[in-house]
């Protein structure tokens, strides 16, 4: 018998040894074996009375159920691991509060084309409208912050309802569905076995870009004196960051990226000037405002990014690449649109280019600029501990392949900043919607989507105290990961953005008194460390990586430290600020 027919026959036995699953009999465990069918393998949930049914149906299956301290927990839980893992992070919530507890997660996942399927349980049919106990119109909440949004209404087909709602989640542009389960539903008999998770008819899939506006795009790329990439979100989504590097290296095209596009592209390499926008590097910024022509991929061009639309790019022939036809030309116009997935497009960019552009004086230039704005800050004995200095020696002594997840603030930018991220799907925040408290449940499930990876948690004090909650998770399910919470005792951003627009007004924006999380940490059965001196980084990092389970690190950092270089809202990006006095001169 050949290798390969032996192996057919192996396959073949251990499938006759695996018994058949129990056929349904109930809406609920339709739900469950739809799940199963696409290949759940984990669903962050809070129980409740209207979502029991499903979680009793949960009770025989092998998904792996993980019980959050909060809905809003479970659903960022579900957006990390779908940012992970590349497939659909599932959240399980009751109605009422427990549903709108979600949409936060949901809004979040939506604004980055983060693939998660929530489901969440309703009052029997027949209260529906009545303002029964717990319940809310939750289609119509969540129908503006999700691809699609269903209302369950028949136990026969709800099983392919899920099925449908976790293809669309999962293919084309991908983000956030939400099924609607009233509790008949679920409680309903039915023998229906659900069918296999297909999208909508309805819904298409763009592939590969028009032949001939690929070739016009190549055309115009190949003939720049001046030409940048602009990697975004979307080359990680669509799992193209190896296409982006064969193009880059093969055609020696410097690249930039958004901040929703860190890990695409190896910022230790020479063609790399990382990330631009608000908090970018000056040498993105200055390529992006210089360049004459930019590859732009799975971008939406959002505020942060262009700065002023006007002053974007201002003599750039723009070609945009983007499986999402309305994002193309919605803020910035484009040249060359390429409707197409963004892996797909690159390859047919990679073939159709006539040459390699002459762009060796503008390589240089961007070298130049490097050496010109280089991302470097000051470590005076006589202040306190920079937050720079601990996220770079982080960075230093952990593996490539870690997991930076973040909440949102000034420890989102120096963490973005002072990380050397060289993979896709290392780099786990919140972008479009800027959710504070995204952090600490986000790591749960980066964690659970990649347990042989390591995982870093940069969060804030005032992002920390959002959902600190969910450190309980990571004790519970002793996860090893590593928070580390650059302690400023304010909301760094807000109070940097009041010194530098409201005259120093700093309203609410300081806390007086913040917790030891230290102390904190051991009270929920994490290990916590206190760092205050340079002389403790290394040891403190070191004891805080090797011990086995969720730890917590409270670094008190300077709070008069802010977050530089900056672009002013809707300023131009090539007058970026460097320091304060900087800012107060443009």
């Amino acid at each position: 018998m050949s290798e390969r027919a032996s192996v057919q026959a192996d396959e073949a036995d251990a499938d006759e040894d695996e018994p058949e699953p129990a056929p349904v009999t109930t809406g609920a465990q339709s739900v469950v074996r739809a799940l199963e069918n696409a290949g759940a393998e984990y669903v962050f949930g809070v129980q409740g009375g209207a979502i029991m049914p499903v979680y009793d149906a949960l009770y025989d299956s092998e998904i792996d159920h993980v019980t959050m301290a909060h809905e809003q927990g479970a659903s960022h839980a579900a957006d990390a691991f779908g940012i992970v893992s590349g497939e659909p992070g599932v959240c399980f919530a009751t109605s009422g509060p427990g549903a709108t507890n979600l949409v936060t997660g949901l809004a979040d996942a939506n604004m980055d084309s983060d693939p998660v399927i929530a489901l969440t349980g309703q009052v029997p049919t027949e209260f529906v409208g009545n303002d029964a106990f717990q319940e809310t119109d939750t289609v119509g909440i969540t129908q503006p912050v999700t691809k699609h949004s269903y209302f369950a209404d028949d136990a026969d087909t709800v099983g392919t309802e899920v099925g449908e709602a976790w293809a669309l989640a999962n293919e084309g542009r991908q983000g956030p569905t939400l099924v609607d389960l009233p509790k008949d539903i679920t409680k309903g008999e039915t023998d229906v076995e659900p069918a296999a998770p297909k999208r909508p008819d309805t819904y298409d899939v763009p592939e590969e870009a028009d032949d001939e506006n690929v070739q016009e795009a190549a055309d115009a790329l190949a003939a720049a004196e001046r030409p940048v990439v602009l990697a975004g979100g979307g080359v990680i989504k669509a799992d193209a960051a190896d296409a982006l590097r064969d193009f880059a290296f093969e055609y020696e095209i410097p690249v930039v990226t958004t901040m929703p596009g860190i890990g695409s592209f190896p910022e230790d390499h020479e063609l790399s000037l990382e990330w631009a926008g608000m908090h970018g590097t000056g040498y993105a910024n200055m390529a992006i405002t210089n360049t004459d022509c930019m590859l732009a991929i799975g971008t939406r061009f959002d505020d942060r990014l262009t700065g002023g639309i006007d002053s974007f790019a201002p003599d750039a022939d723009i070609v945009h690449v983007d499986i999402d036809p309305a994002e193309v030309s919605k803020n910035v116009h484009a040249d060359y649109p390429l409707i197409g997935d963004a892996r797909a497009t690159l390859r047919q960019l990679y073939d159709a280019m006539p040459s390699a552009p002459d762009a060796d004086e503008w390589r240089e230039q961007c070298q130049e600029w490097k050496a010109e704005y280089p991302m470097d800050y000051e470590t005076p004995d006589d202040e306190p501990l920079k937050p720079q200095y601990v996220v770079e020696r982080f960075s230093e002594v952990t593996p490539d392949d870690t997991i930076v997840c973040t909440g949102v603030g000034q420890h989102q930018m120096w963490a973005s900043q002072f990380w050397e991220f060289t993979e896709p799907r290392t780099w786990v925040s919140s972008h479009g919607l800027g959710t504070m408290g995204y952090g600490a449940p986000a790591a749960i499930g980066a964690k659970l989507a990649a347990p042989d990876q390591e995982v870093v948690c940069f969060d804030g004090d005032g992002s920390f105290l959002m959902t600190v909650q969910e450190l309980s998770v990571a004790v519970r399910e002793n996860l090893d990961i590593t928070y580390v919470v650059l302690n400023n005792e304010a909301v760094g951003m807000v109070r940097q953005w009041q010194d530098a627009f409201h005259e120093g007004r700093r309203m609410a924006s300081e806390y007086p008194w913040v917790p030891e999380f230290d102390k904190l940490a051991e009270a929920f059965g994490a290990r916590g460390f206190r760092l205050e001196e340079y002389d403790n980084v290394e040891e403190t990092i070191q004891a805080a990586r090797e011990y086995d389970g969720p730890a917590v690190v409270d670094a008190i950092i300077d709070p008069a430290e802010n977050v530089y270089p900056m672009v002013p809202s809707g300023g131009d990006n090539g007058l970026f600020a460097l320091n304060e006095r900087h800012l107060e001169q443009l």
